[in-house]
């Protein structure tokens, strides 16, 4: 593979990963108690706890078209995937403060989804040249 077309990959996949994390920051803005429920329980279905989970989604969009905008226009983007990480580190930790009031399984999904998109995020910023 050309590194032309290693850069065009890169920014691919870069591009895909921050896609999807605003589609899903619109899914929690628009439907809260959906997406949450199995995370958090009946509670997903409550006012108080929409609230934290539209923020949450708010999260998401603004950091994300952030760094989709810096990708499209070929800025640096690994300080970008970092705070993307950060955000589903943080997720994981409050998941585990909070795990005996959750829903059984929510700890280990949540360790494993958020994870996964960190380590996602991880890799390509080891992988971006900036």
């Amino acid at each position: 593979m050309s590194g032309r077309a290693v850069v065009r990959a890169r920014t691919t996949a870069t591009v895909a990963v921050f896609g999807l994390r605003i589609a899903y920051g619109v899914a929690l803005v628009a439907a809260p108690e959906r997406l949450a429920r199995r995370w958090l329980g009946p509670a997903a279905a409550t006012p108080p706890t929409q609230v934290p989970l539209r923020a949450l989604g708010v999260r998401e969009i603004i950091l994300h078209v952030g760094a989709l905008e810096a990708a499209l226009n070929d800025r640096p983007v690994r300080s970008w995937l970092a705070a993307s990480a950060a955000g589903d580190l943080s997720d994981i930790t409050a998941t585990l403060v909070a795990r005996r009031g959750l829903p059984g399984g929510a700890p280990a999904a949540t360790a494993i989804v958020a994870g996964a998109s960190a380590a996602l995020s991880a890799g390509l910023a080891a992988v971006s040249p900036r």
